[in-house]
Protein backbone atom coordinates (compact mmCIF):
# COMPACT_ATOMS: atom_id res chain seq x y z
CA UNK A 1 0.00 0.00 0.00
CA UNK A 2 1.28 3.19 -1.23
CA UNK A 3 1.62 6.44 1.20
CA UNK A 4 0.93 10.09 -0.26
CA UNK A 5 3.31 12.08 1.67
CA UNK A 6 2.59 16.04 1.91
CA UNK A 7 3.16 18.58 3.58
CA UNK A 8 0.98 21.39 5.49
CA UNK A 9 3.33 24.12 6.96
CA UNK A 10 1.92 26.35 8.83
CA UNK A 11 5.07 28.79 9.94
CA UNK A 12 6.61 28.82 6.39
CA UNK A 13 3.60 32.08 5.89
CA UNK A 14 5.19 34.15 7.73
CA UNK A 15 9.07 32.84 8.92
CA UNK A 16 12.18 34.29 7.44
CA UNK A 17 14.04 32.10 9.53
CA UNK A 18 14.29 28.79 10.41
CA UNK A 19 12.59 27.46 13.43
CA UNK A 20 8.48 29.97 13.30
CA UNK A 21 6.48 26.79 14.14
CA UNK A 22 3.28 25.69 14.91
CA UNK A 23 3.69 24.29 18.12
CA UNK A 24 4.26 26.56 20.70
CA UNK A 25 7.53 26.16 23.32
CA UNK A 26 7.12 29.41 25.34
CA UNK A 27 3.86 30.68 27.42
CA UNK A 28 4.02 34.15 26.63
CA UNK A 29 0.36 35.25 26.50
CA UNK A 30 0.32 38.01 29.48
CA UNK A 31 -2.56 38.99 32.45
CA UNK A 32 -4.29 40.47 30.24
CA UNK A 33 -6.42 43.64 31.94
CA UNK A 34 -9.49 42.08 30.22
CA UNK A 35 -10.27 45.73 28.21
CA UNK A 36 -13.82 45.87 26.51
CA UNK A 37 -13.81 44.41 23.40
CA UNK A 38 -16.76 45.55 20.79
CA UNK A 39 -16.24 42.28 18.17
CA UNK A 40 -16.69 43.73 14.44
CA UNK A 41 -20.42 43.30 13.24
CA UNK A 42 -20.73 40.65 10.55
CA UNK A 43 -22.37 41.54 7.16
CA UNK A 44 -24.29 38.48 6.25
CA UNK A 45 -25.96 40.32 3.18
CA UNK A 46 -25.17 38.15 0.20
CA UNK A 47 -22.78 39.67 -2.06
CA UNK A 48 -24.50 40.73 -5.22
CA UNK A 49 -23.92 43.13 -8.06
CA UNK A 50 -21.30 42.95 -11.20
CA UNK A 51 -17.59 42.46 -11.60
CA UNK A 52 -15.85 45.34 -13.31
CA UNK A 53 -13.09 46.82 -14.33
CA UNK A 54 -12.86 48.78 -11.00
CA UNK A 55 -13.64 46.06 -8.80
CA UNK A 56 -10.33 45.27 -7.41
CA UNK A 57 -8.94 48.10 -7.56
CA UNK A 58 -11.66 49.56 -5.37
CA UNK A 59 -11.46 46.98 -2.85
CA UNK A 60 -7.50 47.15 -2.49
CA UNK A 61 -7.80 51.28 -2.05
CA UNK A 62 -10.38 51.14 0.41
CA UNK A 63 -8.43 47.78 2.89
CA UNK A 64 -4.85 48.40 2.33
CA UNK A 65 -4.82 51.13 4.74
CA UNK A 66 -6.25 48.36 7.76
CA UNK A 67 -3.74 45.73 6.99
CA UNK A 68 -0.33 46.03 8.83
CA UNK A 69 3.04 44.19 8.31
CA UNK A 70 4.30 42.19 11.57
CA UNK A 71 7.96 42.12 12.45
CA UNK A 72 8.76 39.77 15.19
CA UNK A 73 12.20 38.81 17.18
CA UNK A 74 12.45 35.09 18.30
CA UNK A 75 14.92 33.85 21.06
CA UNK A 76 16.01 30.18 20.19
CA UNK A 77 18.94 28.79 21.18
CA UNK A 78 18.36 25.45 18.18
CA UNK A 79 16.33 24.62 15.60
CA UNK A 80 15.77 20.73 15.08
CA UNK A 81 13.58 18.53 12.41
CA UNK A 82 10.83 18.14 14.63
CA UNK A 83 10.51 22.27 15.30
CA UNK A 84 10.47 22.69 12.07
CA UNK A 85 7.57 20.33 11.67
CA UNK A 86 5.40 21.74 14.36
CA UNK A 87 6.81 18.47 16.19
CA UNK A 88 5.03 16.34 13.47
CA UNK A 89 8.68 15.24 12.20
CA UNK A 90 9.36 14.71 8.38
CA UNK A 91 11.27 12.70 6.13
CA UNK A 92 13.61 14.03 2.76
CA UNK A 93 10.52 14.02 0.85
CA UNK A 94 8.45 16.15 3.36
CA UNK A 95 11.10 18.87 3.60
CA UNK A 96 10.18 22.53 2.97
CA UNK A 97 12.62 25.06 2.66
CA UNK A 98 12.42 27.81 4.88
CA UNK A 99 13.70 31.35 4.41
CA UNK A 100 16.01 32.95 6.07
CA UNK A 101 17.85 36.54 4.36
CA UNK A 102 21.35 36.45 3.58
CA UNK A 103 23.31 37.30 6.68
CA UNK A 104 20.16 36.92 9.01
CA UNK A 105 20.96 35.92 12.25
CA UNK A 106 17.97 33.92 12.16
CA UNK A 107 18.61 32.16 9.05
CA UNK A 108 20.36 28.35 9.61
CA UNK A 109 24.23 29.89 9.36
CA UNK A 110 23.49 32.40 11.43
CA UNK A 111 26.45 33.65 13.67
CA UNK A 112 26.68 32.41 16.93
CA UNK A 113 26.45 34.85 20.27
CA UNK A 114 28.56 34.66 23.20
CA UNK A 115 28.45 30.84 24.81
CA UNK A 116 26.74 29.81 21.68
CA UNK A 117 23.32 31.00 21.75
CA UNK A 118 21.79 32.71 18.92
CA UNK A 119 21.11 36.27 18.52
CA UNK A 120 17.13 37.22 18.38
CA UNK A 121 15.75 35.63 15.14
CA UNK A 122 13.51 38.25 12.98
CA UNK A 123 10.51 37.20 11.14
CA UNK A 124 8.10 39.03 9.12
CA UNK A 125 3.85 38.53 8.59
CA UNK A 126 0.75 40.15 8.36
CA UNK A 127 -1.81 41.33 10.44
CA UNK A 128 -4.84 43.14 10.19
CA UNK A 129 -6.56 46.32 12.69
CA UNK A 130 -10.32 45.47 14.12
CA UNK A 131 -10.62 48.73 16.75
CA UNK A 132 -10.10 52.42 16.88
CA UNK A 133 -7.63 51.48 19.48
CA UNK A 134 -4.84 49.55 18.18
CA UNK A 135 -6.15 45.86 18.49
CA UNK A 136 -4.87 43.79 15.40
CA UNK A 137 -6.01 40.11 14.48
CA UNK A 138 -3.32 37.94 13.02
CA UNK A 139 -2.09 34.18 13.34
CA UNK A 140 -0.56 32.37 16.22
CA UNK A 141 2.38 31.31 15.04
CA UNK A 142 3.41 35.03 13.75
CA UNK A 143 3.62 36.02 17.44
CA UNK A 144 3.81 32.78 19.80
CA UNK A 145 7.35 32.98 20.71
CA UNK A 146 8.20 36.39 20.10
CA UNK A 147 10.43 38.28 22.53
CA UNK A 148 9.53 41.72 20.72
CA UNK A 149 6.70 42.81 17.96
CA UNK A 150 6.29 45.60 16.14
CA UNK A 151 3.72 46.79 13.64
CA UNK A 152 4.34 49.22 10.33
CA UNK A 153 0.86 50.75 9.13
CA UNK A 154 0.25 51.93 5.76
CA UNK A 155 1.44 54.90 4.07
CA UNK A 156 3.63 55.63 7.29
CA UNK A 157 6.68 57.49 6.48
CA UNK A 158 10.44 56.28 6.78
CA UNK A 159 8.98 53.15 7.48
CA UNK A 160 8.09 54.12 11.28
CA UNK A 161 7.48 51.43 13.91
CA UNK A 162 5.38 51.02 16.23
CA UNK A 163 5.61 48.39 19.61
CA UNK A 164 2.50 46.26 20.34
CA UNK A 165 2.18 43.60 22.98
CA UNK A 166 0.39 40.38 22.75
CA UNK A 167 -3.33 40.12 24.11
CA UNK A 168 -4.57 36.38 23.48
CA UNK A 169 -3.29 33.53 21.02
CA UNK A 170 -4.86 30.08 20.26
CA UNK A 171 -3.18 27.32 18.48
CA UNK A 172 -6.03 25.44 17.76
CA UNK A 173 -7.55 28.26 15.58
CA UNK A 174 -3.61 29.44 14.64
CA UNK A 175 -5.23 32.88 15.63
CA UNK A 176 -3.56 35.89 18.17
CA UNK A 177 -4.64 38.97 18.78
CA UNK A 178 -2.33 41.75 19.77
CA UNK A 179 -2.40 45.71 20.37
CA UNK A 180 -0.21 48.71 19.72
CA UNK A 181 1.33 49.76 22.70
CA UNK A 182 2.52 53.18 20.27
CA UNK A 183 -0.28 54.29 18.07
CA UNK A 184 0.07 57.50 15.56
CA UNK A 185 -1.39 60.93 15.98
CA UNK A 186 -4.25 59.61 13.68
CA UNK A 187 -7.43 57.95 12.85
CA UNK A 188 -6.66 54.05 12.85
CA UNK A 189 -8.91 52.11 9.79
CA UNK A 190 -10.97 49.37 10.77
CA UNK A 191 -11.51 46.02 9.28
CA UNK A 192 -15.15 44.72 7.97
CA UNK A 193 -15.81 41.18 8.54
CA UNK A 194 -18.11 39.33 6.33
CA UNK A 195 -20.32 35.92 6.50
CA UNK A 196 -17.61 33.31 5.73
CA UNK A 197 -20.58 30.92 5.90
CA UNK A 198 -21.80 32.28 2.88
CA UNK A 199 -18.78 31.54 0.68
CA UNK A 200 -19.13 28.69 -1.75
CA UNK A 201 -16.39 27.73 -4.44
CA UNK A 202 -15.58 29.43 -7.56
CA UNK A 203 -16.73 32.93 -5.18
CA UNK A 204 -13.27 36.03 -6.17
CA UNK A 205 -11.42 36.76 -3.31
CA UNK A 206 -8.52 39.01 -2.54
CA UNK A 207 -5.80 38.80 -0.03
CA UNK A 208 -3.60 41.94 1.48
CA UNK A 209 -0.04 40.78 2.99
CA UNK A 210 3.72 41.48 3.70
CA UNK A 211 4.72 38.16 1.45
CA UNK A 212 8.79 38.00 1.34
CA UNK A 213 8.65 41.43 3.27
CA UNK A 214 6.95 43.23 0.25
CA UNK A 215 4.23 45.31 2.38
CA UNK A 216 0.89 45.25 1.57
CA UNK A 217 0.95 43.01 -1.35
CA UNK A 218 -2.34 42.53 -3.15
CA UNK A 219 -3.35 38.89 -5.14
CA UNK A 220 -6.50 37.57 -6.62
CA UNK A 221 -8.19 34.18 -6.57
CA UNK A 222 -11.27 32.03 -5.80
CA UNK A 223 -12.64 30.10 -3.36
CA UNK A 224 -11.11 26.52 -4.09
CA UNK A 225 -13.23 24.76 -1.69
CA UNK A 226 -14.74 25.54 1.90
CA UNK A 227 -14.75 23.19 4.88
CA UNK A 228 -11.53 22.08 4.00
CA UNK A 229 -9.66 19.25 6.28
CA UNK A 230 -6.62 20.73 7.99
CA UNK A 231 -4.49 19.08 10.33
CA UNK A 232 -3.73 20.89 13.37
CA UNK A 233 -1.95 18.09 15.54
CA UNK A 234 -1.89 14.17 15.30
CA UNK A 235 -5.61 13.38 15.37
CA UNK A 236 -7.07 17.11 15.38
CA UNK A 237 -8.26 18.59 12.78
CA UNK A 238 -10.19 22.02 11.63
CA UNK A 239 -12.06 23.39 8.51
CA UNK A 240 -10.19 25.83 6.50
CA UNK A 241 -11.18 27.89 3.45
CA UNK A 242 -9.14 26.88 0.60
CA UNK A 243 -7.96 29.54 -2.17
CA UNK A 244 -6.14 29.97 -5.32
CA UNK A 245 -4.92 33.37 -4.36
CA UNK A 246 -1.51 33.61 -4.33
CA UNK A 247 -0.35 33.20 -0.53
CA UNK A 248 3.81 33.69 0.04
CA UNK A 249 5.89 33.27 3.37
CA UNK A 250 5.13 36.83 5.15
CA UNK A 251 1.54 36.56 4.22
CA UNK A 252 0.75 34.63 7.39
CA UNK A 253 -2.10 36.71 9.28
CA UNK A 254 -3.58 39.18 6.77
CA UNK A 255 -6.88 39.48 5.38
CA UNK A 256 -8.71 37.25 2.67
CA UNK A 257 -11.50 39.69 1.70
CA UNK A 258 -14.99 39.43 -0.13
CA UNK A 259 -16.09 41.60 -3.07
CA UNK A 260 -17.23 43.87 -0.87
CA UNK A 261 -13.42 44.31 0.83
CA UNK A 262 -14.88 42.54 4.45
CA UNK A 263 -12.59 39.91 5.96
CA UNK A 264 -14.27 36.82 5.61
CA UNK A 265 -10.77 34.41 6.92
CA UNK A 266 -7.68 35.17 7.90
CA UNK A 267 -4.50 33.66 5.54
CA UNK A 268 -2.26 30.53 7.52
CA UNK A 269 -1.21 27.91 5.21
CA UNK A 270 0.19 26.74 2.13
CA UNK A 271 0.05 22.95 0.70
CA UNK A 272 3.51 21.92 -0.20
CA UNK A 273 5.28 18.87 -1.31
CA UNK A 274 8.53 19.93 -0.78
CA UNK A 275 9.94 20.55 -3.96
CA UNK A 276 8.44 24.31 -4.21
CA UNK A 277 9.35 27.81 -2.09
CA UNK A 278 6.05 29.38 -2.38
CA UNK A 279 2.86 29.50 -3.47
CA UNK A 280 1.88 26.81 -5.82
CA UNK A 281 -1.95 27.82 -5.81
CA UNK A 282 -3.31 25.81 -2.88
CA UNK A 283 -3.63 27.94 0.27
CA UNK A 284 -5.60 27.94 3.37
CA UNK A 285 -7.43 30.86 5.66
CA UNK A 286 -9.28 30.17 8.81
CA UNK A 287 -12.46 31.08 8.18
CA UNK A 288 -13.74 34.45 10.37
CA UNK A 289 -16.58 33.20 11.43
CA UNK A 290 -14.70 30.68 13.52
CA UNK A 291 -11.82 33.69 14.87
CA UNK A 292 -14.64 35.93 15.72
CA UNK A 293 -16.42 33.33 17.64
CA UNK A 294 -13.08 33.18 19.62
CA UNK A 295 -12.44 37.03 20.39
CA UNK A 296 -13.88 37.64 23.41
CA UNK A 297 -11.72 34.79 25.30
CA UNK A 298 -9.00 36.24 22.95
CA UNK A 299 -9.32 39.73 24.86
CA UNK A 300 -9.13 37.57 28.12
CA UNK A 301 -5.67 36.04 27.05
CA UNK A 302 -6.87 32.30 26.76
CA UNK A 303 -9.13 30.30 24.92
CA UNK A 304 -10.99 27.71 27.03
CA UNK A 305 -12.14 24.18 25.33
CA UNK A 306 -13.40 20.67 26.20
CA UNK A 307 -12.22 17.27 25.67
CA UNK A 308 -12.99 14.39 26.92
CA UNK A 309 -10.24 12.25 26.04
CA UNK A 310 -10.66 9.70 23.44
CA UNK A 311 -8.79 8.78 20.17
CA UNK A 312 -10.77 7.94 17.49
CA UNK A 313 -11.20 6.41 13.86
CA UNK A 314 -13.68 6.75 10.80
CA UNK A 315 -16.61 4.55 10.47
CA UNK A 316 -15.93 2.26 7.62
CA UNK A 317 -17.63 2.89 4.67
CA UNK A 318 -18.31 -0.93 3.82
CA UNK A 319 -19.12 -2.60 6.56
CA UNK A 320 -20.94 0.39 9.14
CA UNK A 321 -23.86 -2.09 9.94
CA UNK A 322 -21.35 -4.41 11.54
CA UNK A 323 -21.63 -2.28 14.41
CA UNK A 324 -25.37 -2.17 14.74
CA UNK A 325 -25.78 1.11 12.69
CA UNK A 326 -28.42 1.50 10.24
CA UNK A 327 -26.51 4.38 8.18
CA UNK A 328 -22.73 5.29 8.34
CA UNK A 329 -22.67 7.54 11.31
CA UNK A 330 -20.69 8.40 14.61
CA UNK A 331 -16.95 7.67 15.58
CA UNK A 332 -15.42 4.49 16.58
CA UNK A 333 -12.85 5.02 19.73
CA UNK A 334 -10.41 3.10 19.01
CA UNK A 335 -8.92 4.27 22.53
CA UNK A 336 -10.25 5.44 25.51
CA UNK A 337 -7.17 7.77 27.33
CA UNK A 338 -6.11 6.08 31.05
CA UNK A 339 -7.53 8.56 33.58
CA UNK A 340 -9.45 10.69 31.00
CA UNK A 341 -13.23 11.78 30.70
CA UNK A 342 -14.26 9.15 28.54
CA UNK A 343 -12.89 6.39 30.94
CA UNK A 344 -13.82 7.49 33.82
CA UNK A 345 -17.73 7.72 32.16
CA UNK A 346 -17.20 4.04 30.97
CA UNK A 347 -16.61 4.58 27.30
CA UNK A 348 -14.39 1.88 25.59
CA UNK A 349 -12.25 1.30 23.23
CA UNK A 350 -14.32 -0.16 20.36
CA UNK A 351 -17.42 1.88 21.17
CA UNK A 352 -18.89 3.70 18.36
CA UNK A 353 -20.14 7.55 19.61
CA UNK A 354 -23.20 8.31 17.68
CA UNK A 355 -24.71 11.09 20.12
CA UNK A 356 -23.21 13.55 22.31
CA UNK A 357 -25.07 15.67 24.70
CA UNK A 358 -28.37 15.27 22.14
CA UNK A 359 -26.44 15.97 19.26
CA UNK A 360 -25.82 13.39 16.59
CA UNK A 361 -22.60 12.70 15.81
CA UNK A 362 -21.84 12.24 11.51
CA UNK A 363 -18.16 12.70 11.33
CA UNK A 364 -15.04 12.66 13.59
CA UNK A 365 -14.38 16.64 12.71
CA UNK A 366 -18.04 17.48 13.99
CA UNK A 367 -17.33 15.41 17.08
CA UNK A 368 -14.27 17.27 17.97
CA UNK A 369 -16.21 20.98 17.18
CA UNK A 370 -18.72 20.16 19.63
CA UNK A 371 -16.56 19.27 22.67
CA UNK A 372 -14.21 21.22 22.11
CA UNK A 373 -17.42 24.07 22.24
CA UNK A 374 -18.43 22.38 25.34
CA UNK A 375 -17.45 24.38 29.09
CA UNK A 376 -15.17 21.98 31.27
CA UNK A 377 -16.72 20.94 34.02
CA UNK A 378 -20.21 19.93 31.94
CA UNK A 379 -21.73 16.65 32.52
CA UNK A 380 -22.63 15.42 28.72
CA UNK A 381 -24.40 12.39 27.69
CA UNK A 382 -22.55 10.27 25.15
CA UNK A 383 -24.84 7.83 22.99
CA UNK A 384 -23.09 4.79 21.85
CA UNK A 385 -23.10 1.65 20.16
CA UNK A 386 -21.48 -1.56 21.76
CA UNK A 387 -22.00 -5.22 20.74
CA UNK A 388 -24.92 -3.95 18.24
CA UNK A 389 -26.57 -2.15 21.08
CA UNK A 390 -27.02 1.27 22.16
CA UNK A 391 -25.82 2.97 25.56
CA UNK A 392 -25.94 6.02 26.87
CA UNK A 393 -23.32 7.18 29.47
CA UNK A 394 -22.08 10.43 31.09
CA UNK A 395 -18.79 12.07 31.10
CA UNK A 396 -17.61 15.34 32.68
CA UNK A 397 -16.31 17.60 30.30
CA UNK A 398 -12.16 18.40 31.12
CA UNK A 399 -10.46 21.49 29.53
CA UNK A 400 -8.53 20.67 26.59
CA UNK A 401 -4.59 21.77 26.65
CA UNK A 402 -3.43 20.77 23.05
CA UNK A 403 0.14 21.32 23.89
CA UNK A 404 -0.15 18.60 26.80
CA UNK A 405 -2.24 16.40 25.18
CA UNK A 406 0.26 16.34 22.08
CA UNK A 407 3.02 15.14 24.51
CA UNK A 408 0.98 12.47 26.56
CA UNK A 409 0.58 10.77 23.22
CA UNK A 410 2.29 7.55 23.26
CA UNK A 411 5.22 6.74 21.18
CA UNK A 412 5.84 3.74 19.06
CA UNK A 413 7.66 0.58 20.95
CA UNK A 414 10.85 -0.55 20.03
CA UNK A 415 10.43 -2.23 16.62
CA UNK A 416 11.54 -5.74 17.50
CA UNK A 417 11.94 -9.27 15.10
CA UNK A 418 9.83 -12.12 16.30
CA UNK A 419 9.84 -15.11 14.39
CA UNK A 420 6.82 -15.34 11.82
CA UNK A 421 4.08 -18.32 12.94
CA UNK A 422 1.01 -18.02 12.17
CA UNK A 423 0.62 -16.04 8.28
CA UNK A 424 -2.09 -13.90 6.90
CA UNK A 425 -1.37 -12.99 3.39
CA UNK A 426 -4.71 -11.18 3.07
CA UNK A 427 -4.27 -8.50 5.86
CA UNK A 428 -0.86 -7.92 5.08
CA UNK A 429 0.48 -10.03 8.64
CA UNK A 430 2.25 -12.39 10.10
CA UNK A 431 1.67 -13.46 14.01
CA UNK A 432 2.99 -15.31 16.95
CA UNK A 433 2.13 -16.44 19.84
CA UNK A 434 2.57 -14.68 23.42
CA UNK A 435 5.48 -16.20 25.37
CA UNK A 436 6.29 -15.20 28.73
CA UNK A 437 8.83 -12.47 27.93
CA UNK A 438 6.09 -11.02 25.46
CA UNK A 439 4.00 -10.41 28.02
CA UNK A 440 6.64 -8.60 30.50
CA UNK A 441 8.14 -6.76 27.92
CA UNK A 442 4.82 -5.39 26.51
CA UNK A 443 2.94 -5.45 29.91
CA UNK A 444 0.32 -7.38 29.31
CA UNK A 445 -2.42 -7.44 31.64
CA UNK A 446 -2.45 -10.56 33.89
CA UNK A 447 -3.98 -13.70 33.10
CA UNK A 448 -4.56 -12.04 29.07
CA UNK A 449 -2.98 -13.69 25.74
CA UNK A 450 -3.14 -12.84 22.28
CA UNK A 451 -1.35 -13.03 18.86
CA UNK A 452 1.62 -10.48 18.72
CA UNK A 453 2.00 -8.71 15.41
CA UNK A 454 5.40 -9.83 14.36
CA UNK A 455 5.37 -8.35 10.86
CA UNK A 456 3.57 -5.71 8.74
CA UNK A 457 3.50 -5.56 5.03
CA UNK A 458 4.09 -2.11 4.39
CA UNK A 459 2.42 -2.85 0.70
CA UNK A 460 -0.75 -4.19 2.58
CA UNK A 461 -3.96 -3.69 4.16
CA UNK A 462 -2.88 -3.69 7.78
CA UNK A 463 0.12 -1.33 7.33
CA UNK A 464 -0.56 2.31 9.13
CA UNK A 465 -3.58 0.76 11.38
CA UNK A 466 -1.57 -2.46 13.09
CA UNK A 467 1.91 -2.03 14.40
CA UNK A 468 4.50 -4.21 15.02
CA UNK A 469 4.54 -5.67 18.93
CA UNK A 470 0.89 -4.74 18.91
CA UNK A 471 -0.93 -7.78 20.62
CA UNK A 472 -4.20 -8.95 19.10
CA UNK A 473 -6.75 -9.57 21.87
CA UNK A 474 -10.14 -10.28 19.48
CA UNK A 475 -11.12 -9.91 16.06
CA UNK A 476 -15.00 -9.23 15.81
CA UNK A 477 -15.66 -9.51 19.30
CA UNK A 478 -14.33 -13.09 19.24
CA UNK A 479 -11.89 -13.01 21.77
CA UNK A 480 -8.07 -14.94 20.74
CA UNK A 481 -5.94 -16.24 22.66
CA UNK A 482 -2.89 -17.50 20.21
CA UNK A 483 -1.78 -16.76 16.64
CA UNK A 484 -3.95 -19.60 15.24
CA UNK A 485 -6.71 -18.58 16.58
CA UNK A 486 -6.93 -15.11 15.66
CA UNK A 487 -5.82 -16.45 12.29
CA UNK A 488 -8.74 -17.86 12.11
CA UNK A 489 -11.04 -15.38 12.67
CA UNK A 490 -9.67 -13.51 10.19
CA UNK A 491 -10.11 -16.07 7.17
CA UNK A 492 -13.81 -15.91 8.68
CA UNK A 493 -13.66 -12.53 7.12
CA UNK A 494 -14.81 -12.11 3.94
CA UNK A 495 -12.72 -10.46 1.44
CA UNK A 496 -13.33 -6.51 0.61
CA UNK A 497 -14.82 -6.74 4.79
CA UNK A 498 -13.72 -5.00 7.67
CA UNK A 499 -12.40 -7.04 10.66
CA UNK A 500 -12.88 -5.38 14.00
CA UNK A 501 -9.70 -5.84 15.95
CA UNK A 502 -9.06 -4.81 19.56
CA UNK A 503 -5.42 -4.67 20.70
CA UNK A 504 -2.96 -3.91 23.40
CA UNK A 505 -0.60 -1.48 22.44
CA UNK A 506 1.51 1.02 24.74
CA UNK A 507 -0.33 -0.13 27.80
CA UNK A 508 -3.93 0.65 26.59
CA UNK A 509 -6.67 -1.41 24.37
CA UNK A 510 -7.08 0.16 21.11
CA UNK A 511 -9.78 -0.49 18.81
CA UNK A 512 -8.76 -0.47 15.05
CA UNK A 513 -10.74 -1.60 11.28
CA UNK A 514 -8.56 -3.66 8.62
CA UNK A 515 -10.61 -4.20 5.46
CA UNK A 516 -9.30 -7.60 4.11
CA UNK A 517 -7.86 -7.64 0.27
Amino acid sequence: MSTRKTTLVYAVLIAFAAGMVIASRLDLTPTSSAQTLVVPVTNSAPITGALDAQTFRNVAKAQQPMVVNIKTEVRRQTADMSDLFGGRGGSPDDLFRFFGQPGDPGGPQGRQGPQGRRPPMTAAGTGFLISKDGLILTNNHVVEDAVKISVSLFGEENDQDYEAKLIGRDQYSDSALIQLVQKPNHALPEAKFGDSSQMAAGDWVMAIGNPFNQGWTVTVGVISAMQRPFNITDGRQSEMIQTDAAINPGNSGGPLLNLRGEVIGINTAIFSSGRAEGNIGIGFAVPINTVKDLLPQLNTGKVVRGRIGVQIDVVPRDGFEDFGLKTRMGVIVTRALSGGAAEKGGIEAGDVIVEFNGTAIPNSSELQKIVAATKPGTSASVKVMRDKKERTLRVTVEELDLQAEQQGLPGRAPQQAPPDVQGQDKFGLSLSNVTAADARRLRLPSGRLGAVVAEVDPDGPSFGRLDQDDVILSVNDQVVSNAAEAGREMQRVQSGRNARILVWRNNARVFVTVRKD
